[in-house]
């Protein structure tokens, strides 16, 4: 939110900002959110752990089952587990219940469609 405000205070003329200026303001804010808040989180995870968020996000916001996950990736769960465990110690990931997975930052899902490819 501060960064749309920020973005639409840059753009809006006078002293209020409307509707518009907010609209406007949607591709400066996520291409800022992309080069520094999301690219900092982005670059401290392993190749193995990028992977696993990428496949992830294929399913969208919210949360989703570690298994689904693992489908996607042609694995067993079991085996995604130990990388699951590191990127919930990292904060980039938690689990709001047993088996479901999800990203802890708004939008994070669609930073990573735009940073890698699922291959």
């Amino acid at each position: 939110m501060q960064q749309w405000s920020h973005e639409a205070w840059n753009i809006a003329d006078g002293q209020s900002i409307k509707a518009k200026d907010v609209l406007e303001a949607h591709n400066n804010a996520i291409s800022v959110l992309d080069e520094s808040f999301f690219k900092v989180r982005f670059d401290r995870c392993t190749p193995s752990e990028k992977k696993y968020m990428r496949a992830l996000a294929n399913f969208g916001s919210g949360s989703h089952r570690s298994g689904d996950v693992a489908f996607l990736l042609k694995v067993k769960t079991a085996s995604v587990a130990p990388t699951r465990s590191k990127l919930i110690k990292k904060g980039m990931i938690y689990s709001p219940s047993h088996g479901d997975t999800a990203f802890t930052v708004p939008l994070f899902d669609q930073y990573m469609k735009r940073a890698m490819d699922l291959g």
